[in-house]
């Protein structure tokens, strides 16, 4: 999944600079294969039934002329999606993501002390609004983009317009080395914050990070 997942936007990039029909169904081929890996996987009929069903749907798209416009929808979808699974823990009587993620990963409630509480509380708040940031700036790019792009899908000249190929850019490049950046930096700001620590470094903390799912369960305080 993590080949998939990595392949997926480096895919995308080419298919929109090479502006080939068949790369860019094939990119969005790939993105629906990875969502349904684990269906798939495991043999579950749903899913396999799901992949024939958008196999025949990116085949009519292809064959209209506008498959370049399910490439814009990924960028503003995925991070709208993740803008809401950090967003969404902070309401009133719930617990926030990063809290969760700390006790998946320490496997226990015990260590947390206000300070941290509040720095898990923090640090969610900081990775929604990066979502919604990023979901505003690639709808924006996405709406301007030309030739192409969803303003002009519909008739409409935007008043700015931006290169496909810098939409591209952003939405598949930039966009996922600025989560990245966050996700590096912010792992070493919290190791001289809270140097003791259940992980003994990046690559044991991805790990662990990669191999719980309780993060995503909601907890006794929700």
């Amino acid at each position: 999944m993590l080949a998939l997942g990595a392949s997926y936007p480096v895919l995308a990039h080419i298919a929109v600079l090479s502006a080939r029909p068949g790369l860019i169904v094939a990119s969005i081929g790939l993105l629906v294969v990875l969502v349904l890996f684990p269906g798939l996987r495991n043999g579950r009929l749903p899913a396999w039934c799901i992949l024939v069903a958008a196999a025949f749907g990116l085949y009519s798209v292809a064959a209209s002329g506008r498959a370049l416009l399910l490439l814009f929808l990924p960028p503003v979808l995925l991070n709208g999606f993740m803008a809401w699974v950090f967003g969404h823990t902070l309401r009133a009587g719930r617990t926030p993501l990063i809290e969760r993620v700390i006790v998946a990963v320490h496997g226990t409630r015990d260590n947390l002390t206000a300070d941290i509480v509040s720095y898990a509380r923090a640090l969610t708040l900081v990775w929604a609004a990066l979502f919604v940031a990023l979901t505003i700036v690639n709808l924006l790019l996405a709406a301007m983009a030309s030739p192409g792009g969803l303003l002009e899908s519909v008739g409409l000249h935007p008043p700015v317009t931006v290169p496909l190929d810098a939409w591209s850019l952003f939405a598949n490049v930039l966009n996922y080395l600025i989560v990245g950046a966050l996700f590096v930096g912010e792992y070493w700001l919290r190791r001289e914050r809270f140097p003791q620590q259940a992980y003994k470094g990046f690559f044991d903390f991805t790990r662990r990070l990669a191999s719980v799912r309780a993060m995503f369960r909601p907890t006794a305080r929700d």
